[in-house]
């Protein structure tokens, strides 16, 4: 069984994200949705999410495509989160950066695949342009 990870927001929730999690799908037989945490989305995005970790968890625990769903660490060490779930593939959003995710793997001596997911109409599906809607 290919099992596959990823990491995101997933704030206010909409046709990109679901885009990104159904293409990631794809490229394995399990997904696993880390949801960040509110506490590491002020960290690094310098803002509050618009909806709370447990309204995104719930959003993401509701697409019937995906197969497990956790919250993220509140250290945001995902290096933990790799060791335990063990995925094959950890698939990045367009807008993703790996956060050191080769050098872990390398100094780890994981194998596994890091794969870009391509956008879906980027313009018009982020959650940033969604949240200057509501401001």
């Amino acid at each position: 069984m290919k099992k596959v990870m990823v990491f995101g927001t997933f704030d206010i929730l909409h046709s990109g994200h679901l885009h990104f999690l159904i293409n990631s799908k794809k490229k394995g037989d399990y997904l696993i949705v880390i949801v960040g945490r509110d506490k590491n989305v002020i960290k690094f995005k310098g803002k509050k999410p618009i909806d709370n970790e447990n309204i995104r968890l719930l959003n993401i625990k509701n697409q019937s495509f995906v197969d497990e769903v956790i919250l993220g660490r509140s250290d945001h060490d995902y290096a933990k989160l790799l060791l335990k779930y063990k995925p094959n593939i950890i698939c990045l959003g367009y807008d993703q950066n790996d956060l050191g995710l080769q050098k872990f793997l390398r100094d780890n001596k994981l194998d596994l695949k890091i794969i870009k997911i391509k956008p879906y109409k980027e313009k018009k599906y982020k959650s940033s342009i969604f949240r200057k809607q509501m401001e």
